[in-house]
């Protein structure tokens, strides 16, 4: 196993990938990508969609390490979780769950609390080519702040749950990838990870719980249930290792 110890929001994660993986899926994947950016003469997207919880942010971030390890320059990762509404309007708007009116912030991360304009004006300026400023989500002020990193890779790794999620709107974004990538794992998995990572953040294992039968199932169900095919989808196994279900690109 190779260890990719690494803080993602804070949290100190201490990912691993197997050799197998790394031999099958994720060099060839680089390669991949190498060779699109060189057949298109400019920069290449590619969108990785996965449910909450499946390490979609270690995984962009250890593909960027094995590319440097590689010798391959330029590859730059990125995610939408700058896009959230701002939480003053999450606190001051009301969204319909069970029957009764709620705090839209109750429910932050499901696709309504995200700003899809602004992100599907933003991955068009990326998928351009453009050197461009891009939000980042700071837990600490419950807010993105615009501009925090500038992306400016010739492979540029953008994650998300909702990147190829088949709803209206939200289904245009694949248009504007040059390769897409889906994650699958059993629902039961994330769960137990999802509220893992909430007791690190100082969370009772109760509250915890909770919140992420609240909150974070039903979105990840949405993204097991509506996400668009990939040119790669594939699973990740009780054991936290990652195995191909498909190739079609």
């Amino acid at each position: 196993m190779i260890e990719h110890p690494i803080t993602i929001n804070g949290i100190d994660v201490r990912a691993q990938y197997s050799e197998r993986a790394v031999k099958e899926i994720f060099l060839p994947l680089l390669k991949k990508l190498k060779d699109l950016r060189q057949e298109k003469g400019g920069r290449a997207l590619m969108m990785l969609a996965a449910p909450p919880g499946a390490g979609k942010s270690t995984l962009l971030s250890f593909l960027e390490r094995l590319a440097r390890e590689q010798g391959m320059e330029g590859v730059q990762s990125i995610g939408m979780d700058g896009f959230h509404r701002r939480q003053e309007y999450l606190l001051s708007h009301q969204i319909e769950r069970d029957g009764r009116l709620i705090s839209m912030v109750a429910i932050k991360g499901a696709p309504i609390t995200f700003d899809l304009e602004s992100l599907t004006e933003r991955v068009e300026r990326v998928a351009a080519g453009e050197t461009c400023g891009w939000p980042k989500y700071d837990r600490l002020l419950h807010n993105p702040v615009e501009n925090a990193l500038l992306v400016h890779g010739d492979i540029v790794l953008l994650e998300g749950n909702y990147l190829l999620l088949d709803v209206d709107g939200w289904r245009d974004l694949k248009s504007f990838a040059d390769y897409t990538v889906s994650i699958r794992a059993d629902e039961g998995l994330l769960r137990d990870r999802l509220i893992e990572r909430r007791i690190k953040t100082g969370v009772e294992k109760d509250a915890a719980t909770q919140f992420v039968d609240f909150s974070d199932i039903p979105n990840v169900r949405l993204c097991l249930e509506k996400t668009m095919p990939a040119d790669v989808q594939l699973t990740v196994d009780g054991q936290g290792d990652y195995h191909i279900a498909s190739i079609t690109g």
